[in-house]
């Protein structure tokens, strides 16, 4: 049944798809064609979000002074004051509306470009890397929502948290601009959501044969301190506990990656049965056994068959 479905999957959905042959021009008008495409969708989507800007940033609040409780699915207020928000310049608000609108636009029409990416691909690809780029494109829009819904709704709580009930601890009064929370709830959402992609990036490579999960258990302590490096470098604000809050789950979904690798990078074994015997060495064999070889003064030498002549 599994056979007859790859049949008909192949010839019902991935063959009519082939490779028309199509010239260079052709191409690069299809190409802008689909751009401009997924350039109207999005602007679209835009439009829509930019309508409910004022409630979107609003939800981008939520973490700052409540924490989700997954027992039951609620957000709890923690013990924070209430936190002002400010806009230090007359067009920030105005600003941070349009960035937010623009980048929710952006994740929800993702599917759609990758859609239109996917139909300008597919017929140069073969039907193996097909049923492979299909399935991982899908994928990895699941692995971006998840790795932005996981930082929205434990990740960004946890940190604000911290962060702000330091400085209230210290003595300060909290005051936040609007542009500086907005930058950094969208910074953590965006990179959170590239974070859950390093398993599938990795799976991509083992699948290409570029890396394998030898190589990559090698490379385990150069990960690590890559990967503090690099959420060093991402973290918007310059303390080690943020650092800590990325760089330890980009860790671990390199370790998922090394298991990922070693399930889509395995090598088919030889039987243990069967010896792995050198093709000249069965070549030697079979001329001793059935034809004659011609006399030489070196005893190893292994001739070539010359179709029943001899010399």
């Amino acid at each position: 049944m599994l056979n007859d479905f790859n049949r008909w999957l192949q010839d019902a959905v991935f063959k009519p798809l082939e490779d028309k042959k199509m010239p260079v021009m052709e191409h690069l008008v299809e190409l802008q064609v689909r751009l401009t495409r997924a350039v109207i969708v999005t602007a679209i989507v835009f439009v829509a979000t930019f309508f409910y800007a004022d409630a979107l940033v609003k939800w981008l609040r939520i973490p700052l002074q409540n924490m989700f409780v997954p027992s039951t699915l609620s957000w709890e207020p923690t013990d924070l004051p209430a936190v002002p928000f400010v806009f230090l310049a007359p067009a920030e608000a105005l600003w941070q509306n349009v960035k937010v609108a623009g980048l929710f636009a952006l994740v929800l029409s993702t599917p759609y470009i990758l859609f239109e990416a996917w139909q300008f691909v597919v017929p140069g690809l073969h039907a193996q890397e097909r049923r492979f780029v299909g399935p991982f494109a899908a994928l990895s829009t699941v692995a971006f929502y998840a790795g932005v819904s996981f930082s929205f709704f434990f990740v960004l709580p946890f940190a604000l948290n911290f962060l702000i009930s330091y400085g209230v601890s210290a003595g300060f009064i909290p005051q936040l601009s609007i542009a500086q929370y907005v930058g950094f709830a969208l910074w953590f959402l965006l990179v959170f959501g590239l974070i859950f992609e390093v398993p599938l990036a990795i799976t991509l490579m083992a699948k290409l044969g570029w890396v394998d999960a030898p190589f990559l258990r090698r490379y385990r302590k150069w990960a690590l301190l890559g990967s503090f490096i690099v959420a060093a470098i991402l973290t918007p604000t310059p303390d080690p506990f943020n650092q800590c809050l990325m760089a330890l789950p980009m860790y671990v979904f390199y370790e998922v990656g090394i298991v990922s690798a070693g399930v889509f990078n395995k090598k088919k074994r030889a039987p243990s049965g069967e010896p792995l015997v050198p093709a000249v060495a069965v070549a030697g064999a079979g001329g001793a056994s059935g034809m004659s070889m011609p006399n030489t003064q070196d005893d190893d030498y292994v001739g070539v068959p010359t179709g029943g002549r001899r010399r």
